[in-house]
Parts: C-alpha cells; structure tokens; sequence
C-alpha cells in the first residue's frame, strides 16, 4: 500500500483529508524503499527513496506547458486522431488517464474531456495537478474543461447513459517502452511499482467501441501489434509511436 507522508505539520490537516478521501494509510517516520505520496507546500508527489526525482502533474509549466504554446494546435497528430477540424470539437473519453498530458492537450484546444485513471494514487496527483491549475489564469479555462474519474474505465463505460456517451474514446494502456530516457525510466518505474502492468488492457477496446459514438483512438508504440489484434481503420504515425482509429462508421459498413 503506497503511503502518504507530509513535510510540514501544518500540512497536516489537509494529508488527513486526502487519506481519508483515497484510502491512504498515513506514513509516520522515516520512509523505506517503497514509493510514497509527499504532500509538500507546494503539491503532491509520488517519490520512491533512489529516485531520480519526485513525480508530479503540471499543467502549467515544464514541457506540458511548452506543448501548449508551442505544440502546433489542430495541427497535431493527436488532433488528426480525434478528428478535430473546422466545425467538430468533439467530446473525448480518456479511458487510461495516467498522467494526463494527451487529455489536456485535447482540452487546450477546446475538447471537453473525461478522464478516467484506476490507480487512486495517480488520481490523486491528477486532482492535484488539476486543483493548482486551476489557479493560474491562462490555464483555468482549458482544465475547466476536464472531469477526472476514479475507477474501472471498463465498467464505468459500460454504466454511461446514451446522453453520456463521449463522441471519442482515448486510450493508451501501459505497454513495455524499448526506448530508454530519464524521464520515462524514472516514471515508468513508479508507475510499474505502484499501479503494476495492464494485464487486462485488451478489455477496453470493446468497451471503448461500445460507448464511443464516432471514433476509438489507441495510441501504441511504434513497435507494438494493434491492441487486441484488432486492425484499425486507419494508422496515424509519429517519431515513436502511432495512433490507431477505429472509425465506428467504417466499421459498421
């Protein structure tokens, strides 16, 4: 169970409400090995103790905020994806939040997105991320935009009401990286160690096809077979890795 610990006692009050709202245990002491929530005065963070450094979201600033400004708008693969052009913003279903720079990406450029992330250590630092942003001016508008979920994405996909439906369902489930770097090292490690692999991610496909209205997009890595052995509609490629979409019009016919 991953624990969480605070740096100030002022803080104090505020890690007890987060345990209590996420089923955390509270950390007392020194921490081992294992990775633990640090509430700090400025956010939560997920540290592990020969980590290179604490993960976090932010939707503000390092390179999330440099894809907002400088990441080239609809003119994204992403957006291509999703099918974002002159006329159609579409709603988006993130089924495998993690993080969630795709989902804000998509917001930025005027995407009503719901998030889903399964791991209520990852939800809480997208809440966290979510709640900071909310106080900048520029970015306030674009995560007014996201609704975060906790949950079993199948399921809940499963629950949505024909008025719920998203007209797009995202998704992109942890698969092994080949490439190595320090950013993806360091976060793939935690994230293994704490939410653990995605032994059922081939679930979601059909639960995606099923509550998407218009389109399901799966972004693989490059050298990844198509989720579920299912051949997308079409492919759009990037330096490492590809978006398959599942055109629900095409399928049909």
């Amino acid at each position: 169970m991953t624990r969480l610990y605070c740096t100030d006692h002022a803080l104090e009050g505020r890690a007890a409400d987060l345990a209590v709202r996420w089923g955390f245990a509270r950390g007392e002491g020194e921490p081992g090995e294992e990775p633990r929530l640090v509430l700090t005065a400025e956010r939560l963070e997920l540290r592990a103790l020969h980590s290179e450094g604490p993960v976090y979201v932010d939707f503000v600033g390092g390179a999330v905020g440099h894809r907002r400004r400088f990441g080239g708008g609809r003119g994204q693969e992403i957006a291509k994806a999703v099918g974002l052009k002159k006329g159609a913003t579409p709603s988006v279903l993130d089924a495998t939040a993690g993080l969630g720079r795709d989902a804000f990406v998509l917001a930025s450029l005027g995407c009503p997105v719901t998030l889903i992330e399964r791991s209520p250590v990852v939800a809480a630092l997208l809440e966290d991320g979510l709640a900071r942003a909310q106080q900048d001016a520029e970015v306030a508008p674009i995560t007014a935009r996201m609704q975060l979920l906790c949950g079993n994405a199948a399921q809940l996909m499963a629950q949505l009401e024909e008025v719920e439906r998203p007209d797009v369902v995202y998704l992109d489930p942890m698969y092994p990286h080949r490439r190595k770097s320090a950013l993806v090292k360091k976060e793939m490690r935690l994230f293994r160690e704490v939410v653990g692999e995605d032994p059922d991610a081939d679930v979601l496909l059909p639960a995606a096809l099923a509550a998407a209205r218009q389109r399901v997009v799966v972004k693989r890595p490059d050298y990844a077979e198509p989720m579920a052995g299912r051949k997308p509609t079409l492919s759009i490629a990037t330096k490492n890795h590809r978006f398959d979409v599942y055109v629900l019009k095409a399928l049909a016919q």
